[in-house]
């Protein structure tokens, strides 16, 4: 699908038209620069690469800034490639948030916050086990059995241990778009996106 990349401001609230209040996010979207144009013929796919956010030449590789160059723009820290757009376009074109309007329905993804090793309890919602009293000792957070004994004699895959929680890519689909401010290229998206602030998201159609 079409889409754009964008940089997670924060979150916010604003009244509806009924007064109600209604958690939304704010995320800066483009403008985004064509950087490549994949062609069927050439590359056996049709597709666009977009790049967000400038940065200095001398932290980018020699390649890196050739292919900036040959598409007439600075050096960019974040490269997407999408498909979908039902428009043409070229080298050096720049694509802003009017891509996108009130109303619509989006698709916003992006890198996890990292919360580091958790137990069961925080990563999988578990409930702790048994109470906390009648010589309870030290197993209020604990995950319980983890299977039989002697048969099967394994842990089955899949089962829910305490381990590395966040830094995944997540996607949260159907958001819909509250407000589109094309002066200051914001997007403010109803509910809450994954990352943390200045995170880059990349926002699909």
């Amino acid at each position: 699908m079409s889409g754009l990349i964008g940089k997670k401001i924060g979150m916010t609230s604003i009244f509806d038209d009924a007064g109600k209040n209604i958690p939304c996010t704010v995320i800066e979207v483009g403008p985004c620069i064509v950087t490549q144009v994949r062609t069927e013929e050439v590359d056996g796919y049709n597709a666009v690469q977009l790049g967000f956010d400038d940065k200095a030449d001398k932290n980018a590789s020699k390649a890196a800034q050739g292919h900036f160059k040959k598409a007439g723009t600075s050096v960019k820290r974040k490269i997407v490639e999408f498909q979908g757009f039902d428009e043409e376009y070229k080298l050096g074109d720049a694509i802003t948030v009017e891509h996108f309007s009130e109303g619509e329905f989006v698709d916003v993804s992006a890198t996890s916050k990292g919360k580091g090793f958790q137990g069961v309890v925080k990563r999988h919602g578990f409930a702790g086990v048994g109470q906390a009293t009648h010589g309870q000792h030290n197993r209020l957070r604990a995950p319980g059995s983890i299977g039989a004994a002697s048969y099967p004699a394994r842990v089955f895959k899949g089962m829910r241990m305490a381990g590395q929680m966040g830094g995944d890519t997540v996607k949260v689909q159907n958001l819909k778009v509250l407000k589109v401010v094309t002066e200051k290229n914001l997007l403010v998206v109803k509910g809450c996106v994954p990352g943390h602030k200045n995170a880059y998201v990349t926002i699909e159609k």
